[in-house]
């Protein structure tokens, strides 16, 4: 029996891993299947670097290890798309930003335990300049393409891997989550997207925007792939400051069905949600309340929390960062970046304090609100995908930062029309997390 490597190329992981091991397809077929689209696709504007021949050589390789008997790993052979933050030895790292910036010399961790396991690296996608936006918008690389709303942005920062994913040019994608990065994209091009907790994937070799809150994100076709790859990526690492080191693993999902408490946001309007998202938001949880059994959810107005104002602390915070970090490869950069970058020259020290301080007692609420629940449930985005080469709304990241500047886990489903659900759990819960998103996708008819 065989599989099309053009239907594979755009089916869920397990079914793809599934065809490798029992022989219907070859990580060759897949691979040059997926690299054909890459060409084929040009005008999405999904790819900043591609590596067809080291492509080609690793699914070979990965071919061999299989008839040997001897698969390195659970994601050997599995073509995978790897957001242009990250490094990847023999490859540069742009950031989206001009000018080449030289070979890199060794590996990501991430990318590391990647390729330990056997994935095969097509190259790198494109991001918004810096990694400094929420619509896909680069310069100097053009803007990304939305594959599945054509006349829709892409969003951002990780626009290229959620294109490219989205396009079947890979089975799985890497990006860069720090406000919302992953997510955003992952709603506006109708995939599943995952921010682990922070510090449980190491950043080290993954270009800075704001190490404080930086994290790899996962982009997939279904919740079940997400909990396929982040074993394999998980794992504390000495080299990255911010790294967790526990004496247990990842909680593990033991919530009792019908006893599960839910937070659901109700000042949505409040937090700048269009009334689209609002009316699409309520009408999901009346279709999801049975997950929930008699345990009635908790109204819950997050307005109090003014994430919009310590999101713009972490702005501040995060321009500082690009400052610091990539100075010297900003000539040429867009009048928008260095724009928002003279701001962070203008301000001092002592503002960078009131910053960190800022984020420091949103981490200490958010940590009181689980308190009164195990799962927040809230949209993904704020407002349908903007149009393609429109303004970039202000407050897209407001929704996805209230997570993010807690360092909690978050999960977005696919909704209709470029929307997303998004559930927070406390930190560690990530596993939790993707067993009730598996629930919910398959009684809300997310559709992916």
């Amino acid at each position: 029996m065989t599989a099309s490597p053009d239907d594979l190329r755009q089916a869920p992981l397990y079914r793809v891993l599934h065809a490798l091991a029992r022989g219907e397809t070859t990580s060759e077929a897949l691979t040059g299947a997926c690299l054909a689209a890459i060409a084929r696709d040009g005008h999405l504007n999904a790819w900043t670097w591609v590596d067809s021949a080291g492509a080609i050589a690793a699914a070979r390789a990965s071919d061999d290890r299989r008839a040997e008997g001897k698969p390195l790993g659970r994601l050997d052979g599995v073509p995978i798309a790897i957001t242009d933050a990250f490094d990847i030895a023999g490859m540069p790292t742009g950031l989206g930003l001009p000018g080449h910036p030289g070979l890199a010399a060794e590996d990501a961790q991430v990318v590391r335990r990647l390729r330990g396991a056997g994935a095969v690296f097509l190259g790198k996608t494109n991001l918004d300049e810096a990694a400094f936006g929420t619509v896909g918008r680069n310069p100097h690389f053009g803007d990304v393409r939305n594959p599945r709303l054509p006349d829709r942005a892409a969003g951002g920062a990780s626009g290229g891997s959620a294109a490219a994913l989205a396009a079947g040019h890979a089975v799985v994608a890497l990006g860069v989550d720090t406000l919302g990065a992953t997510r955003i994209p992952a709603a506006f091009c109708g995939l599943v997207g995952h921010k682990p907790t922070l510090g449980e994937l190491s950043a080290r070799g993954m270009a800075a925007a704001l190490r404080r809150l930086d994290c790899p994100g996962l982009l997939t076709r279904a919740v079940q792939d997400v909990g396929l790859v982040l074993p394999v990526l998980a794992g504390y690492d000495a080299g990255d400051p911010r790294s967790r080191k526990r004496r247990v693993p990842l909680a593990p999902p033991d919530w009792v069905p019908g006893e599960l408490k839910a937070g659901v946001v109700t000042d949505l309007a409040a937090m700048g949600a269009d009334a689209t998202v609002v009316e699409n938001f309520s009408a999901l949880m009346a279709r999801v309340a049975p997950v929930f059994g008699s345990a009635l959810p908790v109204a819950l107005e997050v307005a109090p929390l003014d994430v919009a104002e310590t999101r713009r602390a972490a702005l501040l915070l995060m321009e500082a960062e690009i400052l610091a970090a990539h100075e010297s490869r900003l000539g040429g950069a867009s009048q928008r970046l260095m724009g928002l970058l003279d701001f962070a020259k203008r301000k001092s020290a002592a503002d960078a304090a009131r910053a960190h301080r800022r984020l420091d007692g949103h981490i200490v609420k958010v940590r009181r609100l689980f308190e009164q629940f195990d799962v927040l449930l809230l949209p993904t985005v704020s407002t349908v995908p903007p149009a393609w080469g429109a303004a970039e709304p202000a407050h897209l990241a407001d929704l996805t930062a209230l997570a993010s500047l807690a360092g909690c886990p978050a999960l977005s489903l696919p909704l209709p029309d470029g929307l997303g659900l998004q559930l927070v759990g406390a930190p560690g819960s990530d596993l939790r997390l993707l067993e009730l998103g598996g629930v919910l996708a398959s009684v809300a008819d997310t559709g992916e």
